[in-house]
């Protein structure tokens, strides 16, 4: 596997890029860094109410991430691998669907003033799923909140993802379709994508796993 400093694992909520990137700190015995979405006062709140509490969840995660990832800015990445299961730069994302417009304006000259001074990826991968499959696996592992996403806020959602990495072009980055592959219960298909690291990523790469 090439020289992978700090690799991001990115997908829409249910698609299981939490799991994959604790899967992949083990493997490649990398400090492992989580999003806070536990931590986020607003998060049950928004979920019954998104209008109202949008801006105050985004604020949160925004800060959140940008002192996670800044405390990796006074370190040495290049002495220990890192995962993390977030991009920052996906935050934008989410406040394009969430906030209303004098919000985002808010927002977007907040943002610039964070970003340059954190580190980039050597790699994102964007694990990506059909809006019904993460619906279904989001009912399947029963966290409260999330039992209250509507299945067309998860459409918009994907919608929005896919379009962000279509056009991403930051970072080198692997697309894989997960559609049909399950990391826990099929350990082979997480060795298959590993597998796909062994040669470096250049631009956008896309990857379909055989079921």
């Amino acid at each position: 596997m090439p020289d992978l400093s700090y690799v991001a694992v990115e997908g829409v909520i249910g698609v299981g890029k939490t799991t994959f990137a604790r899967m992949m700190a083990q493997r490649l015995d990398a400090e492992l860094i989580l999003e806070a979405a536990v931590d986020n006062p607003f998060l049950s709140k928004f979920y019954k109410n998104r209008q109202r509490y949008a801006f105050q969840t985004q604020v949160f995660f925004l800060l959140s991430r940008y002192h996670q990832l800044g405390q990796l800015a006074a370190r040495d990445l290049f002495a220990e691998r890192v995962v993390s299961d977030y991009l920052f730069d996906k935050d934008r994302l989410f406040a394009s669907v969430n906030l209303s417009e004098p919000e985002l304006l808010l927002y977007e000259k907040i943002v610039p003033l964070m970003k340059d001074k954190l580190p980039k990826p050597d790699l994102v991968i964007y694990l990506q799923a059909r809006t019904d499959v993460l619906f279904d696996r989001i009912r399947k592992r029963r966290i409260a909140y999330e039992r209250l996403i509507e299945r067309e806020y998860l459409e918009a959602l994907n919608a929005a993802y896919n379009y962000f990495f279509f056009h991403y072009e930051e970072t080198p980055l692997l697309v894989v379709k997960t559609d049909d592959i399950d990391f826990v219960q099929t350990p082979a298909h997480f060795d298959d994508l590993l597998k796909q690291l062994d040669r470096p990523v250049e631009g956008k790469q896309y990857y379909v796993p055989a079921p």
